[in-house]
């Protein structure tokens, strides 16, 4: 066991969260996820679905042993978007993508990424939590069943893709740590390694590292929001956050963050990267909003990827990123304008 137990919180477990949180989380998970996604009943395919790969032209890279040992009992295809999003190519996923720990292009990441060591790997949880301690990788995914989510990323520049994840409900990770009554929000941090991140030493780079994100607890805990380890059937590539990533697929792709390796509950909103680069283009809350446009990139519409100069294949983006059934409610009696 590698939870090293702190001082336990007097609070009981409906003191923590929201009410509606806890004692409905259960309820609510399994509605949302059978809900208005276009989810099916959710189904297991054959064990030979993740030893063969699933999907073609995909490269399987390696995967620790716990990994391989998960994949044969993973919950595959758990959620499917509508049938008009078709899965973005592997190669597209894998070699477009905004990492700046490896570079600002959107090549670096491919390109630089590949000599990151991800075995082994730990995470601390701090905080306001009862348990607090560094967790290994196993033990981050815990005993949850590892569930196939086939959700929309929507980035800020207006481009967007359709990615088989494989993960754990963060929900599962925090229950287990349980959140003290003070926790209100959840600060993510990822790995701060110059040496073997190139982007960390670049002497043009504005960001002050290590990248950090953040949640409200109530989205932390909201049933959609996923820790990834792996996509496409596989352990997650290097260059897409591996081994561990944050995806809120209602949010646009920068909240997501990358290579965790921290995770704490507190009680104030934590100051994100982005936010503190430029508060005017970046807010804590970064909802996709078709209604709100970033002052360099109309949000009305998006590029969803694979696209060409003459086949932009461009559609027009939806509310919530699609999700607003499952999570409009989060932002009830908010203005998302002020609050983007």
């Amino acid at each position: 066991m590698l939870i090293r137990r702190g001082e336990r919180s007097h609070a009981l477990e409906h003191e923590v969260t929201p009410e509606r949180v806890y004692q409905d989380f259960r309820r609510e998970r399994r509605r949302v996820l059978a809900g208005a996604l276009g989810l099916g009943a959710a189904c297991a395919l054959p064990r030979a679905f993740a030893a063969a790969g699933g999907y073609d032209d995909v490269d399987p890279g390696s995967a620790p042993d716990w990994l391989d040992r998960r994949l044969a009992d993973a919950r595959w295809k758990a959620v499917e978007p509508g049938p008009e999003d078709r899965l973005t190519p592997f190669d597209d996923v894998t070699h477009y993508n905004n990492f700046y720990e490896f570079g600002s292009g959107k090549d670096d990441p491919a390109r630089y990424a590949g000599g990151l060591v991800t075995e082994p790997w730990s995470v601390v949880i701090d905080g306001e939590v009862a348990r607090p301690g560094r967790l290994a990788l196993e033990d981050v995914v815990g005993e949850s069943r590892l569930e196939e989510r086939i959700y929309r990323l929507r980035c800020v520049e207006a481009w967007s893709m359709v990615i088989p994840w494989l993960g754990v409900p963060l929900a599962d990770l925090l229950a287990r740590v349980e959140p003290t009554s003070k926790a209100r929000f959840v600060r993510f941090e990822s790995l701060h390694d110059p040496e073997q991140m190139p982007g960390q030493r670049s002497r043009y780079g504005l960001i002050d590292w290590p990248y950090t994100e953040g949640l409200r607890l109530d989205e932390a805990m909201h049933p959609l929001t996923l820790l990834a380890v792996g996509l496409y059937g596989h352990s997650l590539p290097n260059q897409n956050g591996a081994p561990l990533r944050l995806v809120v697929p209602w949010k646009y792709g920068f909240k997501g963050a990358k290579s965790i390796v921290r995770i704490s509950l507190t009680e104030t909103q934590p100051r994100t990267s982005w936010q503190s680069l430029a508060p005017n283009e970046y807010g804590f809350y970064a909802n996709v909003n078709p209604e709100v446009d970033h002052p360099r990139w109309s949000q009305a519409c998006e590029r969803r990827l694979p696209s060409g100069l003459f086949r932009p294949n461009l559609i027009e983006t939806r509310m919530f990123n699609g999700y607003a059934d499952q999570v409009a409610s989060l932002y009830q009696g908010m203005d998302l304008r002020a609050d983007y």
